[in-house]
Order: structure tokens, then C-alpha cells, then sequence
């Protein structure tokens, strides 16, 4: 009989005074500008809201993502609570 191997998703989040934040576990960088960045994670939609926000170092291929600025609110969903990409941006910046 063979054995399933649950398969652990890795998403880790380390902020530096609230300045600069590294993410791993990104899937994708759906929007993003100075004031919001919304990424999809491996284990939902994060949405980051600040002052002065740029993504400095982004590699999808290892899921990685580095942003500075000042960061206000960091708040996860999930991402079937949006259905389509197109419809989950249009409800988010309404």
C-alpha cells in the first residue's frame, strides 16, 4: 500500500521594525503600489497596506518577495473567498 505524503506549504513572513518585510511562499504579485500590495501566497491572498511601499527583490521561481516602506497592515484571506483573480481585485479596491 502506498503511503500519501502530506505536502507542507512554507510561508514565512520576517519584518524588520515595521521598514522592510521578506515573504517566501508567494505564488504570484497581483497588484501593487505605493499605498498596497496584494500577493497570492501559498496559503492565501496576503494584502499589505503602507506608506511609500516598493517591491525591491522578487523571485516567483523561489516564491520570494522583499518590500520596504512603511508597513501598516499586513491581513490574510482566502483565496476561494474571491473566486477569479479578475473578480477578487474588483472587490478588494472598491
Amino acid at each position: 500500500m502506498m503511503e500519501e505524503k502530506t505536502i507542507t506549504k512554507q510561508h514565512k513572513v520576517t519584518m524588520n521594525n515595521r521598514k522592510t518585510a521578506n515573504f517566501t511562499g508567494v505564488l504570484d504579485v497581483l497588484s501593487f503600489d505605493m499605498a498596497e500590495i496584494l500577493l497570492e501566497t501559498d496559503l492565501g491572498m496576503l494584502h499589505i497596506k503602507g506608506k511609500d511601499l516598493h517591491v525591491n527583490q522578487l523571485n516567483l521561481e523561489k516564491g520570494e518577495v522583499e518590500i520596504d516602506g512603511q508597513i501598516d497592515t499586513l491581513a490574510y484571506s482566502e483565496v476561494s473567498a474571491f473566486g477569479k483573480k479578475g473578480n477578487m481585485l474588483g472587490k478588494l479596491f472598491k
